[in-house]
């Protein structure tokens, strides 16, 4: 009996042993998985998915809008991963140098805390006659075959030679037209700007505005071609996302896909009788839902609807504020994060609990961006801008939907 006993003690204790060792082993394979976000050089679908499944928009959390180390903490707490507006400039183009050299600054730090976030700046549908005090660097000039010499850039060089959409946000700020050469040039100028401090995104806007006299989109395929060439040597990653707004579903020459994913508004719809109730619903005004263009894309890979990011936008007030019927793409008299601002907190984690995975439902291709920092049209209660940050000493305004953010991100995985 006392043998059997010793018998079976050693007999457990290699077992225990070999469990041990299997379980060393599973967890050292575990940790040396591959990260869903990992990628050098062309990005796989499946990684475009996980970023796009983890954006946030956080307009100008990198050109000094809103607490920078909160923003940051708000960032990570939520599991945020593509970090969309983060350098967002409209129009000002005289501070550019600084807002440059505080973004610089700024990355390094995001990076730390999570090296695979990917920050996102813009490029937009405006240049003002502030351009006129930017100098030319010798390198954009050699890298567009242009003579090298000491000169501002021209506003006037990048207008429509016919006059369309001149002083179209104001005076002395125009839409720009991408077929001059002054144009591209400055674009150029912005990107690799943007790529050599750390920036691996770039929204470009409505490009539908700028295309003028770029129908066959020529002039723009050059404009992306020459910012994915610069990152394909400078950016962290070798490779550069590009989007924009995309009112007609996509930009496509010849079957091929200019854009890395693309953009647009939610469109939200009002749904009376309720005070500011809304839904989301396919086909209301221009809405991106199931219209996303399909082809081969800048990485390689084919689809036939390229994935895509709906956001609540912002671009001002009507003259009915918290009033249905305004018409258009109003919502109850608001654009959309102003509306949604108004929204008592109850109500926001609501609406980003149905819209998040209603997305994912209604088109595979589709992702809710989550609102993380936003300019707001009309003042609610005071405020000017929307902060998705737990309110406290650092952001006192802040309207506390991190934990709906990162609830809705949850729901929306579980429709995958």
């Amino acid at each position: 009996m006392k043998m059997r006993n010793g018998l079976r003690r050693w007999l457990a204790g290699w077992a225990g042993l070999a469990v041990g060792w299997l379980s060393a082993a599973t967890g050292a394979a575990a940790a040396e998985a591959p990260s869903p976000y990992q990628f050098d050089g062309p990005m796989p679908r499946v990684v475009l998915e996980h970023y796009l499944a983890r954006a946030i928009s956080t307009e100008g959390v990198l050109n000094g809008r809103g607490d920078f180390p909160d923003n940051l903490r708000m960032l990570r707490a939520t599991g945020a991963k593509f970090i969309g507006r983060s350098l967002c400039l409209w129009a000002g183009e005289a501070n550019l140098p600084a807002n440059l050299e505080r973004a610089r600054q700024l990355i390094p730090q995001v990076h730390a805390a999570d090296p695979e976030m990917i920050l996102q700046a813009c490029i937009f549908e405006i240049v003002t006659a502030q351009v006129n005090q930017v100098p030319v660097p010798a390198w954009a000039l050699t890298a567009l075959g242009q003579p090298v010499e000491t000169r501002n850039f021209r506003y006037e060089d990048m207008l429509y030679a016919d006059g369309r959409r001149r002083n179209h946000w104001g005076p002395n700020a125009s839409v720009p037209d991408v077929s001059r050469p002054e144009t591209q040039l400055w674009f150029y100028f912005l990107a690799a700007s943007y790529i050599d401090i750390g920036i691996e995104a770039i929204h470009y806007g409505q490009v539908e505005l700028m295309n003028g006299n770029d129908r066959d989109l020529r002039q723009w395929a050059g404009v992306f071609a020459r910012a994915r060439a610069h990152a394909g040597e400078k950016a962290r990653r070798h490779w550069l996302l590009c989007d924009a707004h995309v009112p007609g579903g996509g930009l496509q020459r010849e079957g091929r896909l200019l854009l890395d994913f693309h953009s647009f508004p939610l469109r939200i719809k009002e749904a009376p009788p309720e005070p500011l109730r809304a839904i989301l619903e396919v086909g209301f005004s221009d809405s991106l839902f199931r219209r996303s263009k399909g082809g081969t894309t800048p990485a390689g890979w084919s689809c036939e609807h390229l994935p895509y990011l709906v956001e609540l936008d912002n671009w001002g007030g009507s003259k009915t504020p918290g009033q249905a019927g305004a018409g258009g793409i109003w919502v109850w008299g608001y654009d959309e994060i102003t509306w949604f601002a108004h929204l008592d907190a109850a109500r926001r984690r609501d609406w980003l609990a149905y819209a998040a995975p209603w997305v994912r439902r209604t088109d595979p291709a589709g992702h809710l961006q989550m609102p993380g920092s936003r300019t707001l049209s009309s003042r609610l209660d005071g405020k000017h801008w929307y902060h998705a940050n737990q309110p406290g000493p650092a952001v006192p305004d802040g309207f506390g939907d991190e934990d709906a953010i990162r609830a809705a991100w949850v729901a929306a995985d579980k429709v995958d």
